[in-house]
């Protein structure tokens, strides 16, 4: 199987002025590409040629890994902004409200880490296999399914993520990237790994009937504050 560079779910101009169409084309159309195109070429004639991409980062290594890691890692932070303010769901805000203390004490923790992480890589609110929510750093290419334990949120804080908007200030990145957040991204990965068709935004009711109707309303309604 071939793999594709995903589709950007917004304009490359939508985020700015927290991030730049300029560092996006160089983010997506070079970084990011690039890595789908090496990808393809080193898996040809292997056993990962015709396997999807959770599977070659689980079982690969090496070169292969790595630029599978990365287009995973890529695919997720870019479905993980947005150019709306958007807002945890209830069951997201209880849950971190429970491991952290409450969502300031989680955004200081995970920007905190974000900031003293030295070098290349990837931080991320995870879900556990205890079912815990856990702040993880993740050096270079390297991914929380790989460890199995399923991914939320992520922040890329390779330097081209932010160089040209922000040249070596990590900190101010960091600090308008949150602005960006898609919560209800998050919101329903959460809802996923939990099996919840309810606790999410992007799901709905598959009938037509009061109760779903109460449902959906319920769904477009329920915002807590960040």
């Amino acid at each position: 199987m071939k793999h594709v560079l995903m589709e950007l779910p917004y304009e490359q101009s939508a985020l700015a002025p927290y991030i730049s169409a300029e560092t996006i084309s160089y983010h997506y159309d070079k970084h990011h590409a690039g890595y789908v195109n090496k990808l393809n070429a080193l898996v040809e004639g292997t056993e990962f040629e015709n396997k999807p991409l959770e599977h070659i980062i689980k079982y690969a290594n090496n070169a292969i890994f790595n630029n599978a890691a990365q287009v995973y890692n890529h695919d997720f932070y870019w479905k993980g902004l947005i150019n709306n303010p958007t807002t945890p769901s209830a069951e997201l805000s209880e849950r971190i409200e429970r491991d952290f203390g409450s969502i300031k004490a989680f955004k200081e923790a995970f920007l905190a880490a974000a900031a003293g992480f030295f070098g290349s890589g990837w931080i991320w609110l995870v879900m556990t296999k205890s079912g815990k929510l856990e702040i993880r750093m993740t050096t270079n290419a390297d991914t929380p399914i790989r460890h199995n334990d399923t991914p939320l949120l992520t922040c890329d804080v390779w330097e081209h993520a932010y160089y040209i908007d922000y040249r070596n200030v990590r900190p101010d990145y960091l600090a308008n990237w949150w602005k960006l957040v898609n919560w209800n991204f998050v919101s329903d990965n959460l809802a996923r790994v939990e099996a919840d068709p309810i606790a999410g935004y992007n799901q709905s009711c598959n009938d037509i009937s009061e109760v779903c109707e109460y449902v959906d309303s319920m769904q477009k309604n329920e915002r807590t504050p960040s």
